[in-house]
């Protein structure tokens, strides 16, 4: 662990607990001995009268929620051992107790504001995600200004950035919500980081949203899991707090706490000089690539997302060829490879993986097809909240196309659903279920399709 000049509330606390002698008469079971599984177990606690209360915000974790606050441009800022999930489902429990009915949102938002829209009555009214480079991207303000021309009381949710990097026009949609006073949310899981990136602070989504999500683990020194959910309007802070004792574990992680903490902090410190050296090491990367035949996805993260496609590649054989030398890709498409980066990617590990691939692009099998590119339903049969409750069966993917689709169903990585319910499944979204190594909403290679009458 890097040392900070700003004080760990959290960690300071597990640490002098660690350090004195106790006898643990409280959970967790491994009472602090479990060092073959973790060296780290001695700070695997519960809530005692040092350590605080997630569930209240009080001591230590009160004042470490205060102090992410203040660093993020936050009113508040809740910390979250559930991931951006729960995070998601608070912020649309918190649009609703705010009067929203329905909630405009990227066709491929994340699975989780599906659920908790169905769980929370919320009608989902989904945009159509423009396609550039075979990805698709967020949105335009203009389609979720005509929407809430369509649907005045609704709240916005938006994906900024996506899984590829891909931001959405943050002031415009600002712009758009203010001039219906409607709510601006965003799931900005994917880009806790541009807060202290000097490059891309503009994009962070803190500067914009009323509610946002930030995926801490997924770019920061966090611990799986780790997350936070912050606000800008305090006003909004008391249905949060609501949302998340709904939805929320009673047994946070201590250990994750503590590591929301520190990579805030840390980033607070040194977070701009890290994401400089990773850009430089990217901009490279992308160069030697480019050199070799691949251009690479436009991300405007650290996401490295190599467009094998174009080149003739199949990514398959590109990853297959990768992990026999230990390098492993955080995803997979029929067109691209990404790598996921953040602020401690190792120092020359960007430009050595793209001279690597270079080597391999001269050996490996081609292609003269281009891959489709990426799919959704679009055509809707039945309501979502109609689809849900209907009586369903469940058939063999190849079975499935021009039935009514009745539980989400998609791809895993990314998370977003191919088939929404109530939509009639297409070819498309039939194969890429049934290829995907992969996917939520199916069991046993069926999906889920409304009952036809007889």
């Amino acid at each position: 662990m890097i040392r900070l000049r700003r004080k760990l509330h959290i960690y300071g606390a597990l640490r002098a607990y660690r350090s004195g002698p106790s006898t643990r008469f409280h959970m967790p079971g491994h009472k602090g001995s479990c060092r073959a599984l973790s060296a780290g177990a001695r700070c695997d606690i519960t809530e005692l009268p040092f350590s605080g209360c997630l569930e209240d915000g009080s001591g230590v974790i009160g004042r470490a929620q205060e102090d992410i606050a203040e660093l993020l441009g936050a009113a508040f800022a809740e910390i979250l051992t559930d991931g951006s999930s729960v995070g998601v489902w608070a912020m649309l429990y918190a649009a609703r107790a705010a009067g929203a009915r329905e909630v405009i949102l990227p066709r491929n938002a994340h699975k989780s504001a599906y659920s908790a829209c169905a769980v929370l009555g919320l009608r989902p009214v989904p945009l159509e995600n423009p396609a550039r480079g075979g990805v698709f991207v967020p949105p335009s303000a203009k389609q979720a200004e005509e929407a809430l021309g369509r649907e005045p009381g609704a709240a916005v949710f938006v994906t900024s950035p996506d899984y590829f990097g891909a931001c959405a026009d943050l002031p415009a949609l600002r712009r758009a919500c203010d001039a219906r006073g409607a709510l601006l949310l965003v799931d900005g899981a994917h880009g806790a980081f541009l807060r202290f990136d000097a490059a891309a602070s503009d994009r962070y989504a803190g500067k914009y949203a009323d509610l946002w999500v930030d995926g801490s683990h997924k770019t920061m020194a966090t611990l799986t899991q780790g997350a936070l959910l912050c606000g800008r309007d305090r006003r909004l802070h008391v249905y949060v707090r609501e949302g998340l004792d709904l939805f929320r574990t009673t047994s946070p992680s201590y250990p994750v706490m503590a590591s929301v903490e520190y990579g805030v902090k840390l980033m607070a410190e040194r977070g701009a000089a890290y994401c400089a050296r990773v850009r430089a090491d990217l901009a490279a990367a992308r160069e030697r690539l480019l050199n070799a035949g691949i251009a690479c996805f436009p991300s405007e993260t650290l996401v490295l997302a190599p467009d094998l496609g174009t080149a003739g590649l199949y990514p398959h054989e590109m990853a297959a060829a990768l992990r026999a030398k230990g390098i492993y890709a955080e995803l997979e498409t029929d067109r691209h490879l990404l790598f996921y980066n953040s602020p401690f990617t190792p120092r020359g590990a960007l430009p050595r993986l793209a001279k690597r691939m270079a080597k391999l692009e001269e050996r490996l099998p081609r292609s003269a097809a281009l891959p489709a590119g990426p799919v959704a339903c679009t055509e809707r049969a039945v309501g979502y909240a109609e689809a849900l409750r209907a009586p369903f069966e469940w058939v063999p993917f190849a079975h499935s196309v021009g039935r009514v689709c009745a539980r989400n169903a998609g791809v895993t990585p990314p998370c977003y659903p191919v088939a929404l319910a109530g939509e009639r499944i297409s070819e498309g979204a039939a194969r890429a279920l049934e290829r995907a190594s992969h996917t939520f909403g199916t069991e046993g290679g069926k999906v889920a399709v409304l009952r036809e009458q007889a």
